[in-house]
């Protein structure tokens, strides 16, 4: 039979890698021969042209773990499921597994690509965060141009960023900018310190993003300041790089459609 395409390789590859694990090419690779009951100068021809693993790759659904390993993605796990429309969900009465709408797939396929967002975020060097930070205030209008943006925030060597942005493109206002790459929950004296160095900037607005969380006294601190200070946590940072495009992109899109009745309405002009 002639070699599959990368269509037909899909759905065998990803349950083959289906736990998370990781897995060498070559066990993938054996594992589509058999399924396809290849013979050996067909294998070799898979095996040689790589297509399969940069398809699959670009198009979100695994990714290399390590040098010819690969393992299965957030948007891999959901691909397994049913179909765009109806994915299974646990529990049920009598043992049936009720049907997920369309907006609850959506919004747990949203969830997970947050979480993996937020492990590659942390995995990455402080000047890469830097660099996304910037990137993501561009992409949400602040700071003028790319280059613009990229001169006025700089690093601070403490593992995050500081410095002022344009709050729009013709620089009438800024905002001071803190970016914090932490685990832990930033507390109440962090943002003391940041709405004191406001203070030293004579700027009355700061943005504080962290890749953690903040704690409540720190939430409840910001509503007793005159400066204005928003508060951006890991979770609301990959929402908003999502929402606008940043460290992500589209795989599919399906379009929903639904009768419409004014076409069947006889007499209407």
């Amino acid at each position: 039979m002639p070699i599959p395409t990368t269509d037909e390789m899909v759905l065998p590859v990803l349950q083959h890698i289906a736990d998370g694990q990781e897995y060498r090419r070559l066990s993938i690779i054996k594992m589509l021969t058999e399924h396809f009951s290849l013979t050996e100068d067909e294998r070799r021809k898979l095996s040689k042209s790589g297509k399969m693993e940069r398809s699959l790759s670009r198009e979100g659904l695994i990714e290399r773990a390590r040098e010819r390993h690969y393992r299965i993605t957030a948007l891999g796990r959901n691909f397994l499921s049913q179909s765009p429309e109806e994915i299974p969900a646990e529990g049920g009465e009598g043992g049936q597994r009720p049907e997920k709408s369309i907006d609850e797939n959506y919004q747990q396929i949203r969830k997970e690509l947050a979480e993996d967002l937020l492990e590659k975020i942390k995995g990455n060097s402080p000047d890469f965060f830097e660099k996304l930070v910037v990137d993501l205030l561009v992409k949400m209008g602040y700071g003028g141009s790319r280059e613009d943006a990229g001169k006025a925030v700089g690093g601070s060597g403490d593992g995050g960023i500081d410095g002022i942005i344009n709050e729009d493109r013709l620089g009438l206002d800024v905002v001071y900018v803190q970016a914090k790459r932490w685990e832990g929950s930033v507390s109440r004296p962090e943002i003391q310190r940041f709405a004191g160095a406001l203070q030293g900037q004579r700027a009355r607005k700061g943005v504080f993003i962290t890749t953690s969380n903040f704690t409540r006294d720190a939430e409840e601190y910001v509503d007793t300041i005159d400066s204005k200070i928003v508060l951006i946590d890991g979770k609301q940072l990959t929402e908003y790089m999502i929402d606008h495009d940043i460290g992500v992109s589209t795989t599919k899109t399906y379009e929903i459609k639904r009768v419409d009745s004014d076409y069947f309405a006889e007499g209407a002009e």
